[in-house]
This record gives C-alpha cells, sequence and structure tokens, in this order.
C-alpha cells in the first residue's frame, strides 16, 4: 500500500537523521548557529527584495543592522523548539497502527507552520523593543522617546488584521511576503514530509505499473 511505501521512506530519513545527529558533537548548538544564520539570511533578503528602501537610509539602516540580532536568536529559537517537536511527531506517527492516526500526527507539523507566523510577529515586536532600550551615543541632544512592549504588539497587530483584511494592497502584500520569508525556516520540516509523501507516491505508482506488467 501507498501508506507503507510513505512510512518506510519516513522511517528511512529519520534513521539517518538520528545517525547523523548521534555522531556530531554539539549537535544541539550547531542546530541553533545554523537557524541563526538562516533567520539572518532570510531577515536581510526580505528586506532587500520587499523594503530596497531602507538601505538608502542611514538611521533606518543602523536600526534593522540592530533588530537583526534579536530577530535571528529568538528566530533560531522557534525553530529549534519546533525541530524537536517534529522529530517527537514522527517517531509517534511511525509507531501509530492506523493510516488516519498517521496523517494527523504529521498534520501536527502544519499547525507549526501556521505558528510560525505569528512568532514572527512577536519576534519583530521584541526586537524592536530591545533595541529602543539600548541607548545610543549622539552628539547632538534629542529627546528619547521609548516604546513600550504594548506600542510595538499593536503596530504588528495592526499590520497583520490590514494584511488579513486587504491582502492584495501594496504594503499588505509586502508584509506578507517579508512573512513569509521570515517563516521559512519553521517550515522546513512540513516541506520534508511534504516531498516524501510525493516521493513516496512516486514509487508506488512505477510498483504498481511493474506489477500490471508482469
Amino acid at each position: 500500500m501507498y501508506f507503507d511505501v510513505w512510512r518506510e521512506d519516513l522511517a528511512g530519513i529519520l534513521r539517518k537523521f538520528e545517525t547523523w545527529r548521534i555522531s556530531t558533537n554539539f549537535f544541539s548548538l550547531k542546530v541553533f548557529i545554523f537557524f541563526v544564520l538562516i533567520n539572518d539570511l532570510a531577515y536581510w533578503f526580505a528586506i532587500a527584495t520587499a523594503y530596497s528602501e531602507i538601505f538608502a537610509t542611514e538611521k533606518e539602516l543602523v536600526y534593522y543592522s540592530k533588530v537583526q540580532f534579536p530577530v535571528a536568536i529568538l528566530g533560531a529559537l522557534f525553530d529549534s523548539l519546533s525541530l524537536y517537536v517534529t522529530l517527537l511527531v514522527v517517531r509517534r506517527a511511525l509507531r501509530s497502527q492506523s493510516n488516519m492516526s498517521y496523517i494527523s500526527h504529521l498534520s501536527i507539523d502544519m499547525l507549526i507552520a501556521i505558528a510560525a507566523t505569528f512568532w514572527v510577529l512577536f519576534v519583530f515586536s521584541i526586537s524592536g523593543w530591545i533595541v529602543n532600550l539600548v541607548p545610543t551615543k549622539t552628539k547632538v541632544k534629542t529627546p528619547v522617546i521609548t516604546e513600550t512592549l504594548k506600542d510595538r504588539n499593536k503596530v504588528y497587530a495592526d499590520r497583520a488584521i490590514s494584511a488579513i483584511n486587504n491582502p492584495t494592497g501594496e504594503e499588505e502584500m509586502k508584509n506578507i511576503y517579508f512573512g513569509i520569508v521570515m517563516g521559512f525556516s519553521a517550515i522546513i520540516p512540513t516541506c520534508v514530509h511534504i516531498f516524501c509523501a510525493i516521493f513516496s507516491l512516486r514509487f508506488f505508482w512505477n510498483k504498481i505499473k511493474y506489477n500490471n506488467s508482469m
């Protein structure tokens, strides 16, 4: 059956991953650093392709250069946790007796992908708040405007609501695109499941064709 082929392929991927994990020193640290780099690259790629005007303003560029650090670190924390949850879900899915239970377990990854969208909002809210808390040295004395975390949350919540209400708007499409790029690292396990399911389907159909030709 198709599900048998799918389970076998997924179990093979899990075995290879577990072998790599056991044989790798400081595995968790290396995974975390990997996700930090991925999030940082995604951050600058999203800015360069959606908000390239930021590079033309020194003040904006300096601000977003500071924001990248908490964004990358907080994003990596979520991605590392999502990887752990994915491995746990896959193990339980492979032990499940019914195909329905198998699919239900793997569908949890879709919830992680959705959660990643809301996590991106939280990350940018708290990252901007952290950067605003850090004093900057300037020669000209200007009044300091301190933003609260509540203010930051409202800004990004309003953007999210606007994107839902008007997804085809120019600014809204930029924000949606930015969120997708930033959340990509968290949906990598989901993409692996989808690829595995499609790849297994190909082998299953080839097996059917071979049996019919006998």
